[in-house]
This record gives C-alpha cells, sequence and structure tokens, in this order.
C-alpha cells in the first residue's frame, strides 16, 4: 500500500477508500473551541508573520443543515445505543454549537470504528472543553469495557493569570481499543538520575550499579513457598529451586547473617522508568520543530502513542491530520499511514514536510486537482480553496484569506532577492471564474504600486484576453542586478500551464513559504521503501 494524503470531508474519504478492518491505529485531534479560529501561520523573510496569516478553517461549529444531516445519519446507522445517548444529549443541550460538534464527531467515531481491524486502537486527543461528551459518544460506540485509558499530557507550563479558575496546562487522550486483541506494546522512560542515585547504591565487582529487591511473597499463605534458605524460613516469592540457582549465580544476596535474603536487580537490566497516564515528560513544541500551525503537537507525543499500539509495517490513520505530525511519526516509524484533511494549505504544509524529512519518502495525494477539468471542479465548489490550491502550486505564501479587506485582493505573495540579498516580493492574484477581463490586470497592477512590489502574477482558470495580456506588458519589465536578466513585472499564467510545469519567471526565489522541517536520518526514511 502507497501512503496517501486525502483533500476533503473525511467522512467522504473514509467511506469511499478506507476498507472495513483495515487500520491499525487512529489517532484524531479533533478541533473544538466556540472562541477560537485556528490559523496556518506563514515566516516572511524580516520574520513577520501576523501580516502573513491565513484562516485555514474555523473550528466553530454551528446547528444547521449539515449538522441535522450528521445527527439523522447516526439515527440510520443501525448503532441503536449511539443513537440514543445522541438524542439524550440534544434534549439536554439544545442545538446548539456543542450539538452540532457532537453530532458531526458521533457520525465520524462511527466509521473510524468501522476501519480499525480487531487489533486496533483510537487515539482521541481533545482539551476539556468537550472531553466529558466525547467520552460518552466513545462509550457508545465502541463499548464501555473498550475502554483503556484517559491519559493526561502536560501540553505547556501553567501561566501566571489571575482569573477565577486554575490554569489549564493539559490536554486528554482517550485510548479505546477494538477487541480484547489490540496491540499494546508497553512504553518506558528513562529514570530520574536522582532515582537512580538513590535506588541504585551498590556496585558489584566490575562497577555495575544495582538495587536490592525484596524477596518475601506478600501472601502468607503459600505452603509451597514456605521454606527455610540461608537460615531464614519464609513466604518466598520463588521456588527453593529457582531460589538456589540464583543463589549460586550471585544474584542472591544476604547482608549479614540472619538478614533475609534479597535479589539483585542491575541498572542495565531494567527497561526504564513505567509510563503511566500521566504523561509530563512530553515538553511542548519550540525551537526548530514549530511549523507555525497553532495545533501542532510534538513528534515524541506521537512516536509513544504510535510505538504503543502499532507495530512496524502498521497502517495508521489520522482523519485531522492538520500539519501532519502523526503521518510525519508514522514515516519515521516505520509505519504506514493515510492522513486526511479539509483544507488545501494543510495538505501542502504537510507535502512540504514529509519531503523535507524524508526526502526518499514516496505518497500520493488524492482529491487535489489533477488536471484542468479537476481545478474546474474545485473552483465551482469552493473559490478559497481553490486560490489557495492555485498559490500552493506556485510555491507562494497564502495571504488574504476569506476576509478581503486593506489586502485588495492579494491570494498569495512570492518573496525573492533581486541581487541576492535585499529581499522583494511578487503579489499573486488567483481568479477562478469563467470570465476574465482587462480590468483585472489593472486592479493588480494598482495593488502593486500601492504596495511597492515591483512584480505580480495573475493565474488564471480562464484564457487571458490579448488585451489583458498587451496591458500586462505595458506594466514593463524588472531588472535583476545580480542576474543581468530582465523580468516582466506582471506575468498572466494559466492553470493548464501549471499543469503543464510553467511557473512565474522570478530571480531568486526566497523559498521560506512554509517553515522547513528537519531531515530525519536516512535509516526511517528507508523503512518504509
Amino acid at each position: 500500500m502507497t501512503n496517501q494524503l486525502f483533500y476533503g470531508d473525511n467522512l467522504d474519504v473514509l467511506r469511499e477508500h478506507v476498507s472495513d478492518e483495515s487500520v491499525d491505529l487512529v489517532y484524531l485531534d479533533p478541533p473544538f473551541n466556540s472562541n477560537a479560529s485556528y490559523n496556518i501561520l506563514f515566516s516572511s523573510p524580516s520574520g513577520v508573520s501576523s501580516d502573513a496569516q491565513i484562516e485555514a478553517f474555523g473550528d466553530t461549529w454551528h446547528w444547521n443543515n449539515h449538522a441535522e444531516e450528521a445527527f439523522d445519519q447516526v439515527a440510520r446507522s443501525g448503532r441503536t445505543s449511539t443513537f440514543d445517548l445522541l438524542n439524550a444529549m440534544r434534549a439536554f443541550l439544545g442545538e446548539n454549537d456543542m450539538m452540532a460538534y457532537l453530532s458531526m464527531m458521533a457520525v465520524r467515531l462511527i466509521e473510524l470504528h468501522r476501519v480499525l481491524k480487531k487489533t486496533g486502537t483510537l487515539y482521541l486527543h481533545c482539551d476539556p472543553t468537550a472531553s466529558h461528551y466525547l467520552k460518552l459518544l466513545l462509550d457508545a460506540v465502541f463499548g464501555p469495557d473498550r475502554y483503556g485509558n484517559e491519559i493526561s499530557w502536560k501540553r505547556s507550563n501553567p501561566k501566571s493569570l489571575s482569573s477565577r479558575n486554575f490554569a489549564n496546562c493539559r490536554d486528554t487522550i482517550f485510548r479505546y481499543t477494538k477487541t480484547n486483541e489490540s496491540v499494546f506494546n508497553p512504553i518506558f522512560g528513562e529514570h530520574n538520575p536522582e532515582y537512580v542515585k538513590s535506588a541504585y547504591k551498590y556496585r558489584d565487582d566490575s562497577g555495575r550499579p544495582y538495587r536490592l529487591l525484596p524477596l518475601l511473597n506478600p501472601n502468607d499463605n503459600r505452603p509451597n513457598l514456605t521454606y527455610e534458605f540461608l537460615g531464614v524460613t519464609r513466604v518466598w516469592r520463588w521456588t527453593k529451586e529457582r531460589m538456589q540457582q540464583s543463589y549460586e549465580d550471585g544474584l542472591v544476596v544476604q547482608l549479614k547473617p540472619g538478614a533475609v535474603p534479597q535479589y539483585k536487580k542491575y541498572l542495565d537490566d531494567s527497561a526504564g522508568r513505567t509510563i503511566s497516564n500521566d504523561w509530563d515528560d512530553i515538553p511542548p513544541i519550540s525551537g526548530n520543530e514549530a511549523l507555525g500551525y497553532p495545533t501542532q503537537k510534538p513528534v515524541s507525543l506521537l512516536e509513544r502513542i504510535i510505538s504503543a499500539s502499532s507495530n512496524e509495517g502498521d497502517l495508521v490513520l489520522d482523519p485531522f491530520c492538520g500539519c501532519g505530525t502523526a503521518v510525519h511519526a508514522a514515516q519515521k516509524l516505520g509505519r504506514k499511514w493515510i492522513g486526511i484533511d479539509i483544507t488545501h494549505l494543510a495538505i501542502a504544509l504537510i507535502e512540504k514536510r514529509i519531503g523535507d524529512a524524508f526526502p526518499l519518502a514516496k505518497f500520493t495525494v488524492e482529491g487535489t486537482p489533477k488536471d484542468l477539468a479537476g481545478a474546474r471542479d474545485l473552483a465551482a465548489r469552493d473559490k478559497y480553496q481553490f486560490q489557495w490550491w492555485a498559490v500552493s502550486m506556485v510555491g507562494a505564501m497564502p495571504f488574504g484569506g476569506k476576509k478581503k479587506g486593506a489586502d485588495g485582493g492579494i491570494d498569495g505573495i512570492i518573496y525573492f532577492k533581486p541581487d541576492g540579498k535585499r529581499t522583494e516580493k511578487a503579489l499573486i492574484s488567483v481568479k477562478g471564474g469563467a470570465n476574465v477581463g482587462v480590468q483585472m490586470i489593472r486592479d493588480l497592477h494598482s495593488t502593486m504600486e500601492r504596495e511597492r512590489a515591483p512584480m505580480g502574477v495573475f493565474i488564471t482558470l480562464a484564457s487571458p484576453t490579448s488585451v489583458m495580456e498587451r496591458e500586462a506588458a505595458a506594466v514593463g519589465r524588472f531588472q535583476s542586478e545580480l542576474t543581468g536578466k530582465s523580468y516582466p513585472r506582471l506575468q498572466i499564467i494559466q492553470i493548464k500551464d501549471l499543469f503543464e510545469g510553467k511557473r512565474p519567471d522570478i530571480p531568486y526565489v526566497d523559498m521560506s513559504t512554509f517553515k522547513k522541517a528537519t531531515r530525519e536520518t536516512v535509516s526511517s526514511q528507508d523503512r518504509l521503501l
């Protein structure tokens, strides 16, 4: 199977492209916070990000026809207990944003349960806003007996806020299994140095540190394990034969005559510190790992989840893949993966992230336009997704979002260095309509003058008129001191030409649209080749 990225509604993708019981591990981090909207941030060469924000998606859910349809689909699913719970929630909550979110999640959790193998596990990552409702839904879909853990992850340090509540610094991760045959690989962490110093205080002749552990049995009613050893009669943990062999091997010691013998546990024989459901040892995103996506999770967090509940070669699915941390961790650990997101911005970010971190990785991108007919279809369905897709095709930084204002219709920016040092920008304008005219060229030229941008690119789905081409040529040419060449200041590119490989003719483009992911080791890249 080829690793796959899907652009589209995850409910549709799950139903159309993911087979029953084909997935080993599902991780999902579905957004919900009615007072927030998530942005992908793109860094400009000057380090300023606020002027280059793009609204990737709003996570405010509303009760509307889509929510009502999701509710009805649960009713028709045949999952009686799930619908009974959802219906009771509706009676309690009413038809509000939270109820819309729960309806949308219920129908998706049913599909995720369907695609999980019998040995599969689902991890649902959420904050306290809706965690209590989501746990009820998981109980209804998977069954209360399939609940495994409620993991608490310390995602940040508490901030010194003066408020009516304690500062919240933790997320919740629910772990549910499909059956009692689920894969689980115990995870161990490094011992605390202070613990090692105090517990492993003994050394053998070769200098190996060890600790002494009791050999007494906590159950004092075990006649078969009651015997005398080294002058001490007790109820022991081991049989007499094992005790004698361990003593001969130098693993059982008696510190003084008459003392209760103890067992040597060497530090290098310890698997490490047992990881509980309280995860306070995985720090938040920082440094080079941060790609600018505000909901980004640390790779180490996903590595722990994937290592615990899957094996090399297994299939990992993230239906809300955002900036792609789950698929990054899956690739790094030698798993196959499927990522789904409803925005082209996220898909473009993940494509670059995986390409930077794993240059040899092979994957396909489904749902994005592959030809002119696909581009026309996307433009007709969602003009903003079309604009973001077209901007990503030319390696530009998205700009403006859905709220057009002072940007004057700028859809993207390409930064470039005509002399190798000074940074300039080319403005991108995308038009997906069937009709384009010369006024659009004039508008872009006017915006270039206002923004002091020496170059502009007009990307169009429709064929430009000869008048438009003359108007663009009249804007003049830009001279690069370093290359010694001149370039059209205002260039027109058709979508059909993008499919044939044509790109804007701009000198020394600054390739900093997305932050670059750190390249992973060759061994982890090669695992799935």
